[in-house]
């Protein structure tokens, strides 16, 4: 290792002792690397890629909470990293130098004046025989004309966008409510793509929508793309309606308690913390998975708030706020999910708010702002 030993790069200002991941340490030098994480408990870890194909290294670290996720410049083989959230596991993600792979990774327990856990990976150059089997594992490279050399894609560099799923609610031959000027599918779209077009200017986020234009989607469906995209968060934007023409306001549902063993079914298969039982012992699966909604039930319900107290500047809301329910699309067990209800398009005031484009673009502004606040500097650049 370099002199000077392990320098610690990032720490989130979100660590708490629940946090799990404390912070991020790397040293060494161009003959191996090392990167130290501190944990406040005992995990295992699953290696995805080792780096050694595409110089990305991700690694999933079991029932370990990231915060809003750590990222920082590298030292020697490693170029940059980042920590973030994937369902209930912190997912390492690491882009090495050529020709180099992950050695050896192990977790030390508490010792010698250590009161806390770090998980150790190593990185150091290939072997003689590793580069051979890269080499014969290699792709084909497509050459673009005779006289051009052969390239072929790079691996995208590492980046800390969070991707948001906006759902238009309805579609298609399945209108939602019907108001005095037109149907509440109209409505939702129009909203979210104004929401679109606000995240997408801070350059911060990719963003994806269930639907773009007049078409019905399957309710499972929509929950299927946000699991596709790796939604970071899911926001469903639909319009309310009622008996009572006086009534109005904007509500925010997260999912219930009584739905939750629902969600199993929306369960991929990729999900390796919540199929990790090597026994086949039920008992065991069903622990994991209640580990997983737990913990996307929690970050759904500080969405929720933090979207409460962004929009009740621009629009009315009903009395009991923050509701939960069975819906559909809130069933992910792995994704933060909110339903919003903007307004009644049954009230003539709710309405005319909502088809205008100005007065609909400040409330989409406030969700956006709501998002913002939500994941706070997810850029968290390393410091000494």
């Amino acid at each position: 290792m370099a002199a000077g030993g392990l320098v610690a790069v990032a720490a989130s200002h979100a660590a708490t002792a629940a946090a799990g991941l404390q912070k991020v340490r790397l040293g060494g030098d161009a003959t191996q690397t090392r990167i130290v994480i501190d944990l406040d408990h005992a995990t295992s870890g699953k290696l995805v890629s080792d780096g050694s194909a595409d110089g990305r290294v991700v690694l999933l670290l079991g029932d370990v909470t990231a915060g809003d996720g750590q990222q920082g410049e590298g030292q020697a083989l490693v170029k940059r990293w980042l920590v973030d959230q994937q369902g209930a596991a912190a997912r390492l993600q690491m882009d090495i130098a050529p020709n180099t792979k992950v050695k050896r990774r192990f977790l030390l327990p508490p010792a010698d004046g250590i009161d806390h856990y770090r998980y150790v990976i190593d990185v150091a150059p290939l072997a003689p025989e590793d580069v051979k089997l890269t080499k014969a594992a290699a792709p084909k490279v497509v050459a673009l004309r005779a006289n051009f050399l052969p390239v072929k894609t790079p691996t995208p560099m590492l980046s800390m966008k969070r991707t948001i799923v906006i759902d238009a609610g309805h579609g298609g031959h399945d209108p939602g409510a019907r108001g005095v000027q037109g149907f509440e599918k109209d409505v939702n779209l129009a909203a979210a793509q104004a929401l679109k077009a606000r995240l997408e200017r801070s350059g911060r986020y990719k963003v994806v929508l269930t639907r773009d234009t007049d078409v019905y989607i399957a309710l499972a469906d929509r929950v299927r793309i946000a699991q596709r995209a790796g939604a970071d968060l899911f926001i469903s934007l639909h319009s309310d309606s009622g008996p009572n023409p006086e009534v109005r306001g904007a509500s925010v549902y997260t999912l219930s308690d009584k739905a939750s063993m629902r969600a199993t079914k929306f369960v991929s298969r990729d999900d390796w913390y919540m199929k990790a039982s090597l026994t086949g012992d039920r008992g065991v699966r069903d622990i994991l998975f209640d580990l997983t909604q737990r913990a996307t039930k929690n970050r759904s319900a500080a969405f929720a708030e933090t979207l409460v107290s962004h929009i009740q500047d621009r629009t009315d809301l009903l009395r009991r706020t923050h509701r939960d329910a069975g819906f559909m699309v809130l069933l992910a067990p792995e994704v933060p999910a909110v339903l919003l209800e903007m307004g009644f398009v049954s009230n003539p005031d709710d309405e005319a708010m909502l088809r205008d484009p100005a007065q609909r673009q400040r409330m989409m502004n406030a969700v956006g702002d709501s998002i913002d606040d939500y994941f706070g500097e997810t850029a968290r650049l390393a410091s000494r």
